[in-house]
């Protein structure tokens, strides 16, 4: 059965390997048909793709035709266009010259006609009331002149009224303004120093043999020495206060080293005046850094510091000059003037009271001579020399370190005199006034520093007459 099933099979392989050449050909004729049929298809689509190329081409052509054929008509209807704007422009300009003209025509046609009527009406005004048009208009000019006048110097009076009531409520509150924010000391006058001493026993060498060391004192610093049954203390006497400071801090030099003798007197006089010029110095530099002030002279910086030995009516001078400058520079910034030139000029304005106990002359002029030669400015010398009103006061600065002088002055506390001299100096002033014919009666004010008279009615009536 297997044997005949192998032969069976046998003759079907040899069909199919005898078939294949065949089919390869059949496979490479169908492949070549595939091929040949590609081509022409290829062919057509290249005759179809020239084909519209061309037809393209054609309608390109065409539409550049009718699109310069368009162009041209448009050319021509613009142009056309514009002949006809042209046209137009001139035959309107035309008309509005022409209507120009007549308007002129007409405008000077009526200004004859109004010249004529007022020369008429001039002529007539003329004749009845017997004056030129020239004569006229001056007493037209007349009239409005002086009722310009008078309304301007009514303006005048009210803005001055007004300007005066305010200047007087601005220069209230920045007085008052200062003022609250300026506090000074209250000083006392004194013309006595003491020096304490260790014992008792130190006044007899202060005193020296046969007086000898005390007299010495006395001639070298100018002051008087008194030793008297105070325990404890001895007494410098002297109205000049750099002499009676020079003797105290002699006195305490000689007190504290225990020699005392001629010699060492004079050392010691030396050594207190050369401490006396740098506690000057220290003094007005203290006073330059509380005012802010950098640029002083240094000539003027021991002058400016001698002033803390000097006193006005007990009132330390310095201290007075310092709270000036305050007083100044508050007034200033209140009312928007120069804060460095005020203060600097209330603070140098009292300078000559360092010179005046040598120098003839007010102080106030000494300290204006003295400021314009350590090279300040004009407006500092001018407020110096007018603080006492010896030369008027003209501009800002000089009203400014007036007002200062007098509101440190005059605050309570500031300046002190003895009862005795008060009392006396009313008296005075009471007896000039009296000695006037018809005054009956005087009274001083010590509160005001000024005085009250009652005069008989008719002897003042003899006197107006």
């Amino acid at each position: 059965m297997t044997e005949s099933l192998g032969m069976t099979a046998l003759p079907s392989q040899m069909v199919l390997i005898s078939a294949w050449p065949i089919i390869s050909v059949v496979l490479a004729l169908a492949l070549v048909v595939v091929g040949v049929g590609d081509l022409l298809s290829r062919r057509r689509s290249g005759n179809l793709l020239n084909a519209s190329r061309r037809d393209l081409v054609r309608e390109r052509k065409r539409l550049e035709e009718e699109m310069e054929r368009r162009r041209a008509d448009l050319d021509v209807a613009l142009e056309e266009r514009r002949n006809g704007l042209e046209e137009d422009f001139q035959r309107r300009r035309k008309v509005v010259e022409e209507s120009e003209r007549q308007r002129g025509r007409s405008l000077d046609l009526r200004e004859a006609a109004l010249t004529r009527d007022l020369d008429r009406v001039s002529a007539e005004l003329t004749q009845a009331s017997g004056l030129t048009a020239e004569q006229a208009r001056q007493v037209v000019l007349d009239k409005a002149e002086a009722d310009s006048r008078a309304e301007a110097e009514e303006l005048a009076r009210g803005i001055e009224e007004r300007a005066r009531e305010q200047a007087e409520l601005t220069a209230r509150s920045v007085l008052a303004t200062a003022i609250q924010r300026c506090v000074g000391d209250v000083t006392a006058d004194s013309v006595v120093s003491s020096v304490d001493l260790p014992s008792n026993d130190m006044k007899g060498r202060i005193i020296g043999r046969e007086g000898r060391n005390i007299r010495t004192i006395e001639q070298v610093t100018g002051t008087t020495v008194i030793v008297d049954d105070t325990p404890g203390i001895v007494l410098v006497s002297c109205f000049d206060p750099v002499r009676r400071e020079v003797a105290r801090l002699t006195l305490v030099d000689l007190v504290s080293d225990g020699r005392i003798h001629p010699a060492r007197i004079e050392q010691a006089h030396t050594k207190a005046l050369a401490r006396i010029e740098e506690m000057c110095l220290d003094a007005a530099d203290q006073a330059l850094h509380e005012l802010s002030i950098t640029d002083m002279a240094a000539g003027l910086r021991p002058i400016l510091g001698s002033l803390r030995f000097r006193t006005s009516y007990g009132q330390d001078v310095l201290a007075h000059s310092i709270e000036c400058g305050r007083l100044a520079g508050l007034m200033a910034a209140e009312i928007g003037a120069d804060v460095d030139t005020c203060r600097r000029a209330a603070l140098l304005h009292d300078i000559g009271k360092s010179l005046t106990p040598h120098v003839e002359g007010s102080h106030a002029a000494v300290g204006a001579e003295l400021a314009r030669r350590h090279g300040e400015s004009a407006e500092v010398i001018h407020a110096i020399a007018a603080h006492h009103n010896e030369i008027e006061a003209t501009t800002v600065v000089d009203v400014l370190t007036q007002a200062a002088d007098a509101i440190s002055a005059s605050r309570p506390g500031a300046r002190r005199e003895s009862l005795e001299s008060h009392v006396q100096r009313l008296e005075e002033l009471e007896s000039l006034a009296t000695a006037h014919p018809g005054v009956s009666r005087a009274l001083g004010d010590g509160r005001t520093r000024a005085g009250r008279r009652s005069q008989h009615p008719d002897v003042g009536a003899r006197d107006r007459r």
